[in-house]
């Protein structure tokens, strides 16, 4: 079943933890904060810690009940019932994790523009290696949590090592005794200043909440999130802590610290410890922006995961990579977001003027207008910051709510002072909030207001777990196969059996024709490797309004009568039948195959629910075949291929070419429509793609359409005629047709069995399914309207 392995031990979420919290925060904010408050910023930074703790302390008795990714999205969806607040939340977190991300990223920009590019390459747009930086940490999570957390850690140790190397300098440079009397010498009485910054600071600390969401991937979650959590939030404070010192000890002057801005560490570092320094410092910089975005990138993907799942965002968010186990799609559209923020708050519409010179102005009926020329980082900042406060409140309401819905419910840590410190946490989240920049906060409620308006108008999709209900679980004659009819059935774990077997799922809709594609699932298995299984998979269809109870004896029965087809039959192969209930046929299809980690599905040519082939034909997580009028599927001695081209065509060549190689006679039709305008195709790539077969044959001929010589020629060979569905079918079919359909219609006639492939597309296919007929008709390279790909012919 592909599914989350949890390869993430304590240190790599102790590493996420620290790695989220020791990023822009100190690296930028402790230059302004100290500029600002001088040794008050300890203060400041404390209080972000504490107000941080009190909402980590209701994120870690949550996360000891639900282990799963998620975060505070994750809770509030496990404790409330209303779905637009859990949508809002979800959103809003997404948003927030995405937000801090794209200000460590630009952050890190500046400290790249500031320190490490050379004067030549100051031309780049501000924002450029943020944005170079976000698309590769992306491919990483894409690839992997294991790889993804190693590198976490790795970049987290490096970085505290440099923080204590600066920290080391500054006592160094004045002595500890000069040290800490300066340091107590510099406090400031300025309350509504401490307020500020700590509000500015609370991002530094979220990271508790990064350890939360990514549960889903941690060994023994209910005992490390809580533990995870608890350290990193006292190990950041006291380094914060050590930090701030050594600013208020700085050689460098306040005023040129405070000039200086998110790169002021840096320019103390080089009076503390020189050049050398300041090279060191610049490094830490880059590893925790770096380290932190990272962090977040794989938490925002655990919130949009699940969000897919549960039908609040869309469904391929939640599908898992089969190579890499990573929720692919949400890592994507997180580093997508990523991007589009950096792009527009630094490269667009930067504080000092950008791409963009010219205002432009927003109204907003509360505040006057926003004018989008003076947005910038500390914008960023109270965006990212708001959409992660607000959904803090909401996980503390939820702990409160909570113990009373589920007071029985078992959990691993509980919070002390219930409900009064979630309350608590709840008036300091909002006391922040206040005092957070107001153009962020503008900017962040209204793209809240768009997003939940948009899921309002779409309405959400169902849950996962309510789209379809497995009635009898996999099951299997408990004789060997081929066995005496009547064996009894017992339950089968198809992912229990040997990893390199080659799996068939076969979808059935009338349990009638349940044995032949059985058997043709099993020849063509074997064919592929010698011991194949075949899942035989019924789906009975509800309406949303039917519960799946009432129509659960429906089910069993058809995969009784299936399991006693099948028991009469002689299936050459291990096989087990199953039984589900589901309201969207084609999803169940889909997922089965995927929790199944099948190799290809096998169905009927679709003659009335024709959507519900298409969607499995473009989702499928492997190669689809259609199969129509095959009467004797036990002997193929014969197959017949078209010689075109185009993606499905030259997927089908791997399972001909092992038929070859099995004495199969290979007939490799290459026809030339005379009904229009087209060509003869090459069949070097096809010829070239059946290297191992025993026996090919090419027959060149001329057709009225390229169906028509594609069934007249097999109808001579004898055997199967095996074609590659159309790439341009979604645009073509409407209009003109597709040589699978004119294929299908007259092999009727002709007794030509049909087997029609889709390979699975990947993410560019269903752009290439609407690019590429207008590249063709641009390029000149048009062809018949009925010679399609179907042949491998490029319609």
């Amino acid at each position: 079943m592909v599914e989350h392995t949890r390869t993430l031990d304590f240190k790599v979420a102790y590493a996420i933890g620290l790695g989220t919290m020791i990023a822009a925060g100190i690296f930028s904010l402790s230059g302004t904060a100290v500029a600002r408050i001088g040794s008050s910023a300890v203060v400041a930074f404390v209080i972000a810690a504490l107000v941080a703790a009190l909402t980590a302390a209701s994120y870690s008795e949550f996360a000891s009940i639900y282990s799963e990714n998620g975060g505070g999205y994750l809770f509030s969806s496990r404790t409330f019932e209303h779905d637009t607040l859990i949508y809002t939340v979800g959103a809003m977190l997404f948003l927030g994790y995405t937000g801090t991300t794209a200000f460590y990223l630009a952050t890190m920009d500046e400290w790249v523009f500031r320190f490490i590019l050379p004067d030549s390459m100051h031309m780049l747009p501000h924002g450029t290696a943020g944005v170079v930086t976000a698309i590769l940490l992306g491919v990483l999570n894409a690839r992997g949590t294991e790889e993804s957390g190693t590198f976490q850690l790795f970049v987290t140790g490096a970085k505290v090592a440099v923080l204590f190397a600066f920290v080391a300098g500054a006592f160094a440079f004045r002595g500890p005794s000069t040290a800490v009397g300066n340091f107590a010498g510099e406090f400031s009485a300025d309350p509504i200043g401490i307020v500020t910054i700590a509000a500015l600071a609370f991002i530094t600390f979220f990271g508790f909440s990064a350890i939360a969401a990514s549960a889903g991937e941690i060994i023994e979650p209910r005992r490390t999130v809580p533990l995870a959590i608890a350290a990193s939030i006292v190990t950041v404070t006291v380094l914060y802590a050590l930090v701030i010192v050594s600013m208020v000890n700085s050689p460098v002057p306040a005023e040129v610290i405070a000039r200086e801005g998110e790169t002021a560490m840096g320019r103390v570092a080089a009076g503390f410890l020189g050049p050398m320094g300041r090279s060191l410092i610049v490094a830490g910089a880059v590893f925790s922006m770096v380290s932190a975005s990272n962090a977040s990138i794989l938490a925002a993907s655990g919130i949009g995961a699940l969000m897919g799942r549960q039908g609040q965002a869309p469904r391929q968010f939640s599908r898992i990579h089969r190579k890499y186990n990573t929720p692919f799609w949400s890592v994507a559209t997180a580093t997508g977001v990523i991007v589009a923020l950096i792009v527009t708050f630094i490269g667009l519409f930067p504080a000092e003027g950008g791409l963009l010179p010219v205002d432009l102005t927003v109204p907003f009926p509360l505040v006057g207008s926003l004018t989008l020329t003076e947005l910038g980082l500390t914008t960023l900042t109270g965006f990212a910051t708001l959409n992660l406060l607000l959904p803090l409140s909401v996980v503390n309401i939820a702990l409160i709510y909570s113990r009373r819905r589920f007071p029985d419910i078992e959990r691993g840590f509980r919070v002390p002072g219930v409900p009064v410190l979630p309350a608590v946490g709840v008036l300091a989240n909002v006391a922040l909030i206040y005092n957070l920049p107001l153009k962020g906060v503008v900017v962040g409620l209204a793209l809240v207001v768009v997003l939940v308006g948009a899921y309002l108008a779409w309405g959400g999709a169902p849950d996962v777990e309510e789209l379809y209900e497995r009635v009898v679980p996999p099951t299997s004659p408990a004789a060997t196969p081929g066995g005496a009819g009547g064996a009894p059935a017992v339950e089968s774990d198809l992912t229990a059996d040997d990893e390199d077997a080659y799996r068939i799922l076969v979808a059935v809709g009338r349990p009638d024709r349940a044995a032949r594609y059985a058997k043709l699932a099993a020849t063509l298995g074997n064919f592929q490797a010698e011991d194949p299984v075949v899942h035989v998979l019924t789906v009975t269809q509800i309406t949303e309004q039917t519960p799946h109870e009432a129509v659960a004896e429906t089910a069993r029965a058809r995969v009784t009568r299936i399991q006693e087809l099948l028991a009469a039959e002689d299936i050459d192969a291990d096989y087990a039948v199953e039984g589900h209930t589901c309201r969207d046929v084609a999803f169940d299809i889909v997922q089965t195959a995927r929790d199944g980690e099948a190799d290809l599905v096998l169905m009927g040519y679709p003659e009335e629910h024709t959507q519900v082939a298409e969607d499995v034909e473009y989702k499928a997580p492997c190669g689809v075949l259609f199969a129509s009028g095959v009467l004797d599927p036990t002997e193929v001695d014969v197959v017949n291929v078209g010689a075109g081209g185009g993606p499905h065509h030259m997927g089908l060549l791997s399972l001909i070419d092992r038929m070859g190689e099995h004495d199969v006679d290979v007939h490799v039709i290459n026809v030339t429509p005379e009904g229009g305008p087209g060509r003869p195709e090459n069949t070097e790539a096809t010829i070239a793609g059946l290297s191992n077969a025993s026996s090919v044959q090419i027959h060149n001929l001329s057709a009225q359409t390229i169906a028509d010589g594609l069934v007249e020629q097999a109808a001579d060979n004898g055997g199967l005629l095996v074609i590659g569905a159309t790439r341009t079918r979604r645009l073509r079919r409407r209009v003109f047709g597709s040589t699978p359909d004119n294929v299908i219609q007259l092999a009727e006639g002709a007794g030509v069995p049909v087997l029609v492939y889709a390979s699975p597309r990947g993410v560019q296919g269903p752009i290439e399914d609407y690019l590429y007929p207008i590249y063709r008709y641009v390029t000149g390279k048009r062809r018949s309207p009925t010679g399609t790909g179907g042949s491998g012919v490029e319609e």
